[in-house]
C-alpha cells in the first residue's frame, strides 16, 4: 500500500496547500477501528471540512440525509419523511435561475448507495481511497491537471460547476477532474473564493505524484524559457 503520509506532504510541498487532502471511501463494512460520526452537519461536504481540519471518522447513509442534492449525487435515498426536500430545493433552485431541470440527469452520481462512507485526511488513510479531494488556487492546479494528463488519467470532461459533490463520483467513472466548486460548498466548507478542487481516483493518486515531480521541473524550465522571450519580444 502507499505510504499516505509521504504521498501528502509531497502534496503539501508542491502545491502549497492551505487545508490537507482528503481521502474518501465506500467501504462495505463498518470499519472498525474508525469512530463512527456523532453529531449533525447540513451537507455531504461540511464532511470534507472536518476531514481537512484532521478529523478520521465514518458516516452512515442516515448522516446525510440533511442535503437532499448530496444525497442525490451519492444515491442515498432519503427517508420517505424528508422525500419532498429534493424536490423542494430543486424547485428554488430553478425557480431562481440557478439550475434547469432538464440539467438533473447529467449530474454524476455513483453507481451504487454506499453502506458506508469514510472520511480521513490523506496522511490517515488507513486503505486505498476511492476519491481524493485537494482544494488550490488556480495555478497550483494547473500543475496537477498537466500531471494527470501525463500520467494518463486525465478526462476530457468539461471544468465541473455546480453541485461540487458530483465531482466525486465523476473522478470515480472517469479519472481526475476539476471542479469550480458552488456557493452551497463555499459556505460549508470555508474554501477560500480564489481555490477550486480537484478529484483524483485513489487508484491514480501514485502515479499522479510520480508524474507531478516531471511537470513541477518542466514548468520551472518554460518559465525561464517565457520571461526570456517576453523580455526579447516584448516593446510594450
Amino acid at each position: 500500500m502507499p505510504d499516505y503520509r509521504v504521498l501528502e506532504n509531497q502534496f503539501q510541498e508542491i502545491l502549497n496547500l492551505r487545508r490537507r487532502p482528503v481521502a474518501v471511501s465506500f467501504p462495505d463494512d463498518a470499519p472498525d477501528s474508525i469512530e463512527k460520526f456523532t453529531g449533525s452537519e447540513p451537507s455531504g461536504c461540511s464532511f470534507w471540512r472536518l476531514a481537512a481540519q484532521g478529523r478520521t471518522f465514518y458516516t452512515e447513509p442516515g448522516d446525510h440525509y440533511n442535503c437532499p442534492v448530496g444525497s442525490y449525487t451519492h444515491k442515498i435515498e432519503l427517508s420517505a419523511d424528508r422525500a419532498h426536500e429534493l424536490p423542494d430545493i430543486l424547485g428554488t433552485m430553478t425557480n431562481l435561475g440557478y439550475l434547469r431541470m432538464e440539467e438533473v440527469p447529467g449530474i454524476p452520481v455513483l453507481p451504487k448507495a454506499p453502506r458506508f462512507i469514510v472520511y480521513a485526511p490523506l496522511a490517515d488513510a488507513a486503505g486505498m481511497p476511492d476519491v481524493v479531494l485537494f482544494s488550490a488556487v488556480p495555478g497550483k492546479l494547473m500543475l496537477l491537471e498537466e500531471a494527470a494528463i501525463r500520467a494518463g488519467v486525465g478526462t476530457q470532461l468539461p471544468l465541473l460547476a455546480r453541485p461540487t459533490c458530483m465531482a466525486i463520483p465523476a473522478a470515480m467513472a472517469h479519472g481526475m477532474v476539476t471542479s469550480a466548486g458552488c456557493i452551497g460548498n463555499r459556505v460549508y466548507t470555508d474554501i477560500g473564493d480564489d481555490e477550486l478542487y480537484s478529484a483524483i481516483p485513489g487508484t491514480a493518486l501514485e502515479k499522479v505524484a510520480e508524474a507531478l515531480q516531471t511537470v513541477v521541473s518542466a514548468n520551472l524550465a518554460l518559465k525561464e524559457y517565457h520571461q526570456g522571450r517576453r523580455a526579447q519580444l516584448s516593446t510594450v
